[in-house]
């Protein structure tokens, strides 16, 4: 299993080594030590999300309050989809930024995203699985929402694709509203709750 960096501070790629033979392949999905010698700390997962989602269809971007917020461990069981994650930390060097992983059946890759970090996806096939692993349980209380094609943004959606949003997603506010309402996590509060893993 590889794990590398990604662009954003706090979120990496993680490439398996697959074990292919004549009935099929086997691979590690999820590893919690070494995930952790990456993370400063155990990824404790408390939930698994799956969602199945047809092609041109885009989730996100969703974020819950810090702390606790929601680290997410993110793979395709079928399909493939592009994994986005959103630096909305104010005060982040990144801040605004993103960056993307292609995640498929094929490559079985999956991206990790810590805590204060925004998360959407793109599905490029009809039933398109993802799924999850959550630090924290789902609380509707402390999620919010970006609409995911603010310009400000500029999220790249491969060509061809017709975006079909969810209705809670076309009427999140942007990135620059979310922030003059107070609603995104600063970068200073992410940093001091993912210490308190340690």
């Amino acid at each position: 299993m590889n794990i590398e960096p990604l662009a954003i501070e706090g979120a990496y790629v993680i490439t398996p080594r697959q074990f292919p033979d004549d009935r099929g392949v086997f691979m590690e999905g999820f590893r919690a030590d070494k995930l952790a010698e990456h993370l400063g700390h155990q990824m404790q997962v408390l939930q698994t999300n799956i969602s199945v989602s047809s092609a041109g269809t885009v989730r996100g971007i969703h974020y819950a309050d810090v702390p606790p917020s929601q680290a997410k461990y993110i793979t395709a069981a079928s399909g493939a989809l592009i994994d986005y994650i959103i630096d909305i930390r104010v005060g982040s060097p990144t801040y605004g930024q993103w960056d993307c992983v292609l995640l498929d059946s094929d490559s079985r890759k999956a991206v990790y995203l810590s805590e204060g970090l925004g998360h959407a996806f793109c599905a490029l096939q009809d039933d398109t699985t993802a799924v999850y692993l959550c630090s924290a349980v789902y609380n509707p209380e402390r999620e919010h929402g970006i609409h995911p094609l603010d310009p400000a943004i500029g999220l790249t959606l491969p060509d061809g694709i017709e975006p079909t949003l969810s209705p809670k997603d076309h009427a999140a506010p942007n990135l620059a509203d979310a922030e003059a309402q107070g609603l995104l996590p600063t970068y200073e509060d992410c940093l001091n709750y993912r210490n308190s893993l340690r």
